[in-house]
């Protein structure tokens, strides 16, 4: 088994690493490189949806890109605790008819003592926009890392 540093227990600094880590891997939008930070049998759900195993997380984000086009991420520290990490994030992206989207959702997340996730819970809403209204173009810049999300 391969240690996916940071490991816990987590500090304020190396929680934010690691929520860092998962935003800059989640924009690679590469499934098999996103699904290497999880424990082979982790548990998530997302939205109404519950699986297990990386296989699972990998048709999971495949599926989930070819529909969340031009998908791009921030996600923020909320709160930490032993093996424990809270997230809060939106992402953008934009549907087949061309229509874009802000998603605002929360992360809960547990780790095992080598780093790797063994549980992912996401709730997640979806509010439409126009593409004039977009904030997040791409990963992002260096100088951003850090600054937290605005609400709207």
């Amino acid at each position: 088994m391969t240690a996916r540093p940071p490991l816990p227990p987590f500090t304020r600094e190396t929680a934010a690493q690691k929520v860092q880590a998962a935003e800059d891997a989640w924009n690679t939008r590469d499934p098999h490189r996103v699904a290497l930070a999880y424990a082979e049998d982790s548990v998530w759900r997302n939205r109404d949806t519950f699986l297990t195993g990386r296989a699972a997380i990998v048709a999971f984000l495949t599926r989930k890109w070819q529909r969340e086009r031009e998908y791009a991420l921030r996600k923020d520290l909320w709160a930490f605790d032993g093996n424990r990490i809270a997230v809060r994030f939106q992402y953008e992206s934009r549907d087949a008819d061309g229509r874009w989207w802000r998603s605002y959702g929360n992360e809960l997340w547990e780790f095992d003592e080598q780093g790797l996730m063994t549980r992912r819970e996401a709730s997640i809403d979806d509010v439409p926009i126009e593409e004039g209204e977009r904030r997040i173009h791409g990963p992002r810049p260096q100088a951003e890392r850090g600054r937290p999300l605005p609400v709207q």
